[in-house]
């Protein structure tokens, strides 16, 4: 006799579906009208439906319901979705872009990366009272990286298509893939740091996750030794090893199948996912920054352009409804976790929200904008001006990277009824502060886009109408792509376009005005709309 089983898989399973599917329905409106992407939607409904309302998602009564199994599910979801996109982005930028703009990576990642550290840092400790010094510098560690899946939205979307410039998309996209790695050393100092003041007792010093971490020493030689050894050297360098050689191999075997026509096309498009997977368990199995290979394992996928291309020539589609269907759950997991009971501690910890919200701004104003503003003139080829870096300053935004990290620190101190009083306050203060932050920059930078968009039109700024590009018009109901016109009933003409594949391009000019009806989502004025444009296109045939 049928039954109704009203179990947690079929709940959340219903929820993510419908959700999808309605949000589906209005995908063109949301994300290339209103600029709002999937995370805020998604964070949202979480919010709605998680234990602090509807009280009809809960992570702890998922599977065994066993304590603090929340935790784990967390670090989990965080490193499969991470890792899967920053495969994603690493192929999809142009080919030898690490070696192109090594220079620029360098600044973003070490000196930029350090006062972002700091500045972070010192805003938890100016906000938070009752946490110390070592504290905010594991803390502020932990949301020093900007995150990679809300920076595509900066660098790939709709508004990034009409207004900002192509090198500094790309640089925003490979400094968000690069950097979330990099947030090791910064992490693993700290936690050094911490661990020397303790002095404990050897018996006492277990960890669940310890590598990066040493024993338990007076000696700051000694723990800065097992920083740059365990952290530098097997984190960070074996890292960017064990990438570098996984994407270098990648790329020869597809070539080699490609050339005997073995790989079909659902298998190529489900590559870079199935790598990203593949790092992300042996990464962890090791112990080294499964983040910062999946990276550089991308970029080194398309090293020569190829893959990219290939994949542009079979109409991919596939790896951008990966990285929908992985923001959905993602972020919508995200907001079920929210742990809104901490955000309010005022005898322990000193947290309150007020504290919480004056930290928010603080790390808006003062994490990332000013160290752009001191280093920008060290990009010029990425950073034009003082604008530019006031731009890449501000979306920074902090996100999954965070909440990785922070499960991560968690691992890596003993359990309370063992920890030091400083351990203590750390481990009490750690999940509220991050997961605020990520909350704070999700509503912030998701509204900011939409806000920005409004200003630019109602001071007429101008889209971006150089390096063209001609697209083939697959279907009848395919919207107008963000920035472009229709060149005839087959085509589009694409300005700005982030994707750009390295065969067949061969250069054509094409006179023709811009109409009412051509322009879709081009904000001229009607004047700029009744002139000829000269424009200079690529033909690229996908």
């Amino acid at each position: 006799m049928p039954t109704l089983d009203v179990s947690e898989l079929n709940i959340v399973v219903s929820v993510l579906g419908v959700f999808i599917v309605l949000y589906g329905l209005v995908a063109v409106k949301v994300k290339g009208v209103w600029y709002l992407g999937e995370a805020l939607p998604a964070v949202c409904i979480g919010m709605l439906l998680g234990p602090i309302a509807a009280k009809f998602l809960d992570a702890k009564r998922w599977g065994s319901a066993a304590p603090d199994q929340q935790d784990a599910i967390t670090l989990g979801v965080m490193r499969v979705m991470i890792g899967i996109q920053l495969v994603i982005a690493g192929y999809q930028l142009p080919a030898r872009y690490i070696q192109l703009r090594y220079k620029e990576l360098i600044v973003c990642l070490i000196p930029i990366m350090a006062m972002m550290w700091l500045a972070t840092s010192v805003c938890i400790l100016a906000t938070i009272p009752k946490v110390s010094l070592l504290a905010t510098l594991v803390i502020g560690a932990c949301v020093t990286s900007t995150d990679p899946i809300l920076s595509q939205a900066v660098a790939k979307g709709p508004f990034a298509d009409k207004y900002v410039t192509r090198p500094l998309r790309e640089i925003i996209s490979a400094e968000a893939g690069a950097n979330d790695g990099f947030a090791s050393p910064f992490l693993m100092l700290a936690v050094n740091l911490l661990r020397l003041t303790e002095n404990r007792q050897q018996s006492l010093a277990l960890v669940e996750r310890g590598r990066g971490v040493g024993e338990d020493t007076e000696d700051v030689g000694i723990a800065l030794g097992n920083w740059a050894i365990e952290t530098l050297l097997y984190i960070v360098l074996l890292a960017i090893a064990y990438g570098a050689v996984s994407g270098f191999l990648a790329r020869i075997a597809v070539k080699f199948s490609l050339s005997r026509k073995w790989i079909d096309t659902e298998s190529l498009l489900l590559f870079p996912t199935a790598l990203g997977l593949f790092i992300v368990g042996t990464c962890g199995a090791i112990g080294t920054s499964d983040l910062l290979a999946c990276f550089v394992a991308g970029a080194a996928l398309n090293w020569d352009g190829e893959f990219l291309a290939e994949t542009e020539r079979r109409h991919d589609e596939v790896n951008s409804c990966i990285d929908v269907l992985l923001n959905f759950g993602g972020f919508m997991y995200l907001g079920i976790t929210i742990p809104w009971s901490d955000f309010n501690q005022p005898d322990t910890t000193g947290i309150t929200y007020p504290r919480l919200l004056g930290l928010g701004i603080l790390v808006l104003l003062f994490r990332r904008i000013p160290s752009l503003l001191l280093t920008y003139k060290m990009m010029p080829a990425v950073v034009k001006n003082w604008k530019e870096a006031v731009f890449m300053g501000y979306f920074g935004p902090i996100g999954v990277g965070a909440v990785y990290y922070l499960q991560h620190t968690r691992l890596l101190f003993p359990k309370e009824e063992v920890a030091s009083q400083r351990e203590r306050e750390l481990l009490d203060a750690i999940s509220p502060v991050v997961y605020f932050l990520v909350l704070f920059s999700i509503i912030v930078h998701g509204l900011s886009i939409p806000i920005l968009s409004t200003i630019y039109k109602y001071c007429n700024v101008r889209t971006i109408t150089e390096d063209a590009v001609e697209m083939r018009r697959r279907s009848i109901y395919m919207p107008t792509p963000a920035n472009a016109f229709r060149g005839d009933q087959d085509t589009f003409i694409v300005y700005n376009r982030f994707f750009r594949p390295l065969a067949n391009i061969a250069s054509l000019p094409i006179s023709r005005p811009h109409t009412r009806g051509d322009s879709g989502s081009m904000s001229e004025t009607d004047d700029e709309k009744k002139q000829t444009e000269l424009v200079h296109i690529d033909h690229v045939d996908i």
